[in-house]
């Protein structure tokens, strides 16, 4: 296996949260800036990865399902406040000690009012396909005076142009996840199940030393069969020789994730399944190559919606198999799935942005029979401002043709 990122150590999270605190009054200011723009006078966010973005305040693995309003934040022009309930007021002050920590019920409503009064807000951005409609009303019916517009992408935005200390911990999760697999690869045999070999891997990845925190999502092991879709879950199947298998899967590191999906061989694999192997190898190859010609100054930064029509345009000039449902790839950092988006429908208009980390995952899959996924991270930057370019993978499990068990 090529070198993988090395295993975050104690002065690693020491660092990088050092450069968070530091790197948050500017990340706020350009958030009150947008606000000025849109004529709001604060900014009501509940996204969790917005929340430790902005704040510092951040929900362990699973919390969020139980957390309420807790670590939810308004931004106005001079305050910072954070919500918690008395199970995370201690938790809030320390992580988020830039901001005022308001205590708060399980009914946002009911403080609503003096909330918003608090910091002289009378037009608040909500952002709202993350509000239930139902909370949006009784918010509105609590204070009517105050009205509320619908915020949708400011800061998802901003987050999309990565700091340095953002690059290093996906690439670190990257690593765990290089080594994860690795170390997978003995207990790959027939008769072991789907889910036995997703716990393996889960267990690996969360094992004393990886430097992981937490799964970036749930392991998908899938099957033959099974490995056509491109979001499944593993099951009770046993492998056999002679199909494919495919692992989707990402750690979590300083809060920063993971993403990679290989597609292993039980066996020797037939003429047609290698023929499909190698023809999504080819998608993705070309679309990386896209990428190398950009940052060595030959050709424009293209936009997400042409980087997936090179992928695309592979398997479909091949024609044996019909490419890929989903888009080439999506970004990542405090959330899986991220912008910028690489896709025909999804992606913007303007050219991908930089410096950036996303996935690259072309696919085929025939129902009923077999799939391939190969996905890798890349970090993209096209440089400028005296910035030389830069594009490297930190995906290092090997892309190659890998015969198992």
């Amino acid at each position: 296996m090529s070198a993988a990122a090395a295993a975050p150590r104690a002065a690693d999270l020491v660092r990088w949260e050092d450069a968070d605190r530091t790197a948050r009054p500017e990340r706020l200011a350009r958030l009150r800036a947008r606000m000025v723009a849109e004529g709001v006078d604060a900014y009501f966010g509940v996204r969790p990865e917005h929340m430790r973005y902005l704040t510092g305040f951040r929900l362990d693995d699973g919390e969020e399902k139980v957390a309420g309003h807790s670590g939810q934040f308004l931004v106005a022009a001079e305050d910072l406040v954070v919500l918690a309930d008395s199970r995370y007021t201690i938790k809030a002050a320390r992580q988020a000690s830039a901001a005022r920590v308001e205590p708060i019920a399980s009914d946002l409503a009911v403080a609503w009012s003096s909330l918003v009064a608090s910091v002289g807000a009378r037009r608040i951005a909500v952002e709202a396909g993350f509000v239930s409609y139902a909370l949006w009303e009784r918010l509105a019916s609590a204070a009517p005076d105050v009205e509320l517009v619908a915020a949708s992408g400011w800061i998802e935005r901003d987050r999309v142009v990565k700091e340095p200390a953002e690059l290093e911990r996906v690439a670190a999760a990257c690593g765990v996840a290089d080594r994860a697999l690795d170390s997978l690869l003995p207990a790959i045999r027939p008769g072991v199940t789907e889910r036995e070999l997703a716990w393996q891997l889960e267990v690996l990845i969360r094992r004393p030393g990886s430097g992981a925190e937490a799964l970036a999502f749930d392991v998908a092991a899938l099957f033959g069969p099974e490995a056509a879709l491109p979001h499944g879950a593993p099951g009770d199947r046993p492998i056999a020789p002679g199909s494919v298998l495919l692992f989707d899967f990402g750690a979590q590191v300083a809060g920063y994730r993971s993403d990679m999906t290989r597609t292993l061989f039980v066996g020797e694999p037939s003429a047609r399944d290698l023929a499909v192997y190698e023809t999504v190898a080819r998608a993705q190859a070309a679309a990386v190559a896209v990428l190398e010609s950009v940052v060595r100054g030959e050709r424009p930064v293209p936009t997400g919606r042409e980087i997936d029509a090179v992928a695309r345009g592979v398997i479909e000039a091949d024609g044996r198999w019909a490419a890929y449902g989903h888009g080439l790839g999506h970004g990542i950092g405090l959330a899986t799935h991220e912008a910028p988006s690489l896709g025909r429908s999804a992606a913007s208009d303007a050219p991908l942005p930089s410096p950036t980390v996303f996935s690259v995952e072309p696919g085929i899959y025939l129902d009923g029979e077999m799939g391939v996924r190969i996905e890798d991270l890349v970090l993209f930057d096209a440089g400028g401002d005296g910035r030389p370019g830069r594009l490297e993978q930190l995906t290092n499990f090997p892309r190659g043709v890998l015969i198992v068990g």
